[in-house]
């Protein structure tokens, strides 16, 4: 009896790649460049900021270049907007594929997601190893803790992201206010500066930025000497974890009626 392929069993995976293959496609294949301004984005951020703040500073923070400090905050930032702000929009970029019986809102999010993960692990890989080189930098990296920064940034943009998909399409307003709550955020995650340098009490405050965390862990990956004991995984996760599970809950409610705005 011959065998079918397992693809052919699982008719979601075959649906997830197939949305994945649409939006490399759409997101990549029309414009100028296509993939290489996603590296050029963060390599252009870091690149202004080193240059600004060894202007100002002689040494960074932590460590002796700027570019490394710079980078181990910025992209993970950058992957946690730009991952957050794809899942938001999955209803609106698949709206015409969601009324096909054999695509769900899931399989969008899904494809989404994993493609937006495989795209910001390439660029770090790029973007470290690049500057490693240029500064000839000798570096004990903690992989796990640098993976498990990855994972925790992508975790809770997933868990933002399907939140702000029903807000965004439910009350289009959100878009507006949502837009205005993030712009600070670049001024308070410790992209610039530690953690430990903020005064208090505003140091206590600043602990329920999840985005601090995960910042935090990355640099104790890309510096042995940096403890980050202020960081708490399980905070993030629960955040993650209740507002993937509320969002989720509230799509599988309406899905159908927001597509159709």
């Amino acid at each position: 009896m011959p065998q079918s392929h397992p693809l052919r069993r699982m008719p979601a995976l075959r649906t997830i790649g197939a949305l994945i293959f649409r939006e490399m496609s759409t997101s990549y294949g029309k414009s100028p460049g296509g993939f290489i301004w996603t590296v050029l984005e963060p390599v252009g951020g870091i690149a202004l900021l080193t240059v600004i703040f060894s202007l100002a500073v002689r040494v960074p923070p932590i460590g002796s270049s700027f570019a490394l400090f710079y980078a181990s905050g910025l992209l993970p930032f950058m992957m946690f907007l730009d991952i957050s702000r794809k899942i938001a929009q999955s209803l609106s970029f698949s709206k015409q594929l969601l009324f096909y019986p054999g695509v769900t809102f899931v399989d969008a999010i899904i494809a989404r997601f994993v493609l937006a993960c495989m795209i910001h692990a390439l660029v770090f890989v790029i973007v470290v190893s690049g500057i490693i080189y240029y500064d000839n930098i000798e570096l004990i990296l903690d992989l796990p803790k640098v993976v498990l920064a990855f994972l925790m940034s992508a975790g809770l943009a997933l868990g933002v992201g399907c939140m702000n998909c029903f807000l965004m399409r439910r009350f289009p307003v959100w878009a507006n206010v949502w837009a205005i709550i993030t712009r600070p955020l670049f001024l308070l995650s410790c992209i610039f500066i530690s953690f430990e340098s903020i005064p208090m009490p505003f140091r206590d405050y600043l602990w329920f930025n999840p985005l601090i965390h995960i910042v935090g862990t990355s640099r104790s990956g890309f510096y042995s000497t940096y403890r980050a004991g202020y960081v708490e995984p399980l905070y993030v996760a629960l955040l993650a974890a209740v507002l993937f599970g509320a969002g989720l809950a509230l799509l599988t409610k309406w899905h159908r009626d927001l597509a159709q705005r």
